[in-house]
């Protein structure tokens, strides 16, 4: 039997005090993985539902021709990045943390997807705020300035209005928004996870953007709580290419 409660690792961040934490939920005979930034949970292995829908929604629209490059915004636990890595078509993936030591606990295997993830020669690490490249001309490849990509998946905050740092408020307005569509390739498309249940009005702002937008429910069990929660993922994809006049 595992101990009840284990720090993994402890480290100082800009936006706070980040742990990863192993502890034994005795209810349901488990072990669960924690990640947490000051008194904020930001992660749990225990709740994994959304974060792998966010790569199987995002992907599911795009063509199956074995030469799809994906961005996915915060490693964390690694299951978003996996899901992507599970479609056939991808053809590389980059994953841009702003916390070096998420990077490190998966090289260094604290994390149990860190082995399969960095094993896999299409998957990238790149250690930097997924924010600022965004915001950049260079984009989210140092190797590739400007390169674009057929899905940028997103699961950094909690929300759009629930955010881990205020400095990424902009990210979420319509300008914030249309400088992400413009690392999209035609009929690329934006995922965005939310701790919360759909919000019409963030829908409406990407359609402002965006060719379409929709929400995806992603209604699980919380077994702690005994009940049902939802949570969401938000998609938005850019207008195809017109193909030249015969």
């Amino acid at each position: 039997m595992s101990l009840l409660f284990e720090e993994l690792d402890y480290r100082p961040t800009p936006i706070g005090e980040l742990s990863l934490r192993r502890r034994r939920e005795l209810r349901l005979g488990v072990d669960v993985l924690e990640i947490k930034l000051g008194e904020e949970h930001l992660m749990s292995s225990l709740f994994t539902a959304s974060e792998i829908a966010l790569a199987r929604l995002g992907l599911a629209p795009l063509r199956d021709d074995g030469a799809l490059d994906v961005v996915v915004g915060g490693l964390g636990l690694g299951y978003t990045a996996q899901a992507v890595l599970e479609h056939s078509a991808v053809r590389s993936l980059v994953v841009v943390e702003m916390l070096e030591a998420v990077i490190d606990w998966h090289r260094e295997g604290l994390l149990p997807l860190g082995p399969e993830l960095t094993a896999d020669p299409r998957c990238r690490f790149v250690a930097g705020d997924f924010f600022a490249m965004t915001g950049s001309a260079s984009g989210f490849d140092a190797e590739q300035p400007g390169r674009r990509f057929d899905a940028i998946l997103v699961d950094i905050d909690h929300s759009p209005e629930a955010l881990l740092d205020e400095r990424s408020r902009g990210f979420y307005l319509p300008q914030g928004l249309r400088v992400l569509a413009g690392h999209l390739r035609p009929g690329g498309v934006f995922g965005l996870w939310s701790n919360d249940r759909p919000d019409p009005a963030f829908v409406e702002r990407l359609a402002g953007v965006f060719a379409s937008a929709w929400a995806e429910p992603v209604t699980f069990h919380n077994t702690l709580q005994d009940r049902p929660f939802t949570q969401t993922v938000y998609l938005a994809r850019t207008a195809a290419e017109v193909p030249p006049a015969a």
